[in-house]
Formats: C-alpha cells, structure tokens, sequence
C-alpha cells in the first residue's frame, strides 16, 4: 500500500492521526514481538506531551508517614523557598515501540519514534524531541524515527544531526519532510560513532524496511510497510 496523507482530506476528518499512529506502533510492536528472540520484548506506549498531568496524589496518603524500629513516625513537612526562575518546558508527543531486553531485568535497547504533528511544530517542541533523541543515542540506544507528518514542513533529523556535529553529508536533503531514519550509536576503536540508514519517503510510494540493533552486531528487521498496510487495513483506510 503505498505511503497516504493522513493529516488532509479525504482521510481527515474521517479518519484521527492520533488514532492511526497508536494503531500502527501497536502492528509495529506485535510484528516485532513475532521476530525477537526469547529475551526480547516490544511495547508500545503513546502519551502526549501537552496533556501531560505529573500525579502525585498516589504518594500524598504516605507522605506523613515514616518508620522507625517497627513504628509509624510523623515527618516533618519541608516548604521550600520561592523559585529562582521559572522556565517553559516543552514535554514532547510520544508515540513510541520500546524494545526491551528481559533477562536479568528489563533493559530498554531500541526505540522506534513516530513523529507527531507536535513534534515538528515549535522551535521547542523540535528542541524536546530532539534532546529526547539524543539521549537514547547517548545511553546507547538504537533508536528509528519515522516522519509521514505532511501538515509541517520541518526536518528532525537534520537538527538531530547539527546537535550531535554530524557532517552536513548526514543531513537528508533541503525540503525533505517525509523520512524513516534508523540509528545505531557504535564504539569503534576507542571512538563514538553513529550508524545511519535513511530513507526520504513520498506520498503514493511504499515505505521502508529498517535495521534496529538489539545488542553487538545483532538486529530485527522493523518492516514498515507490512506493519502501516495492517494498520490501514484494521482503519479501513485505502
């Protein structure tokens, strides 16, 4: 099936992207699930960064209570001085496969990103998005990052690449919107490398599949296309 716009007529309004893109990181991640070895899992989690609500009333029937030697002591409440500063803070859309290593625990060593509308949107929202990026490349996690996203024209690969030096030979080309990028952060020979395969996408052609590394030198093919057709299919879309 090839590559549609989920984000303009006819699909839209029909038809929500949030909905779609949940639906199809949870085809990614059963598709996965059915090609990792034992020690492996994938999940999906979706969440969206400006409906983000910290809750901590789960905490607050604990928090006058203590223990010592087997008895419930009071706490003494702490009123912290007024802030220094206040500072916007953009919490990035998350619609993500996490890949988990199992054994011994579990141990997250891939994560594939599907981009929100959110996420191209502001100056700030490209800034999380990107930092959230780079630390996942920082701790060593393979991470995919698929844009089909029409309704904004920016480039998160290219600003991922100008924050970790990349050489301008790693940027996608200028006006390209639509991309699936796969990322491999590599020690070679005492040096920190990144591995890149990307693929520009179009509207009308099929999408990609791509290497996500699990651990060394072993990876699972994420094959897009199978998974968006499923996800299409289960939306009666096409």
């Amino acid at each position: 099936m090839p590559l549609l716009d989920h984000f303009r007529p006819p699909i839209t309004p029909n038809h929500t992207w949030e909905s779609f893109h949940s639906n199809w990181a949870t085809r990614i991640a059963d598709a996965l699930n059915d090609l990792l070895p034992p020690e492996y899992m994938a999940e999906e989690h979706t969440s969206m960064g400006s409906r983000l609500v910290i809750d901590i009333a789960t905490y607050e029937v604990m928090a006058g209570i203590g223990s010592s030697n087997g008895h419930a002591v009071a706490l003494a409440t702490y009123a912290p001085p007024a802030a220094t500063a206040t500072a916007p803070l953009a919490i990035p859309d998350s619609f993500q496969i996490r890949v988990f290593e199992t054994s011994g625990g579990l141990k997250l060593v891939g994560v594939i990103e599907i981009v929100s509308p959110g996420n191209k949107d502001r100056p700030e929202e490209r800034r999380a998005f990107v930092a959230k990026a780079v630390g996942y490349l920082h701790q060593g996690i393979s991470l995919i990052v698929v844009d089909v996203v029409t309704s904004r024209h920016a480039n998160l690969h290219n600003e991922l690449m100008r924050v970790v030096g990349a050489d301008a030979q790693c940027e996608l080309p200028t006006g390209t919107f639509l991309y699936a990028v796969a990322y491999r952060p590599v020690a070679r020979d005492e040096r920190t490398e990144l591995d890149l395969w990307s693929h520009p996408l179009a509207l009308g052609e099929p999408l990609p599949t791509l290497p996500l590394r699990l651990a060394g030198d072993t990876f699972v093919p994420v094959d897009l296309e199978s998974s968006y057709c499923e996800a299409c299919e289960r939306r009666r879309i096409g």
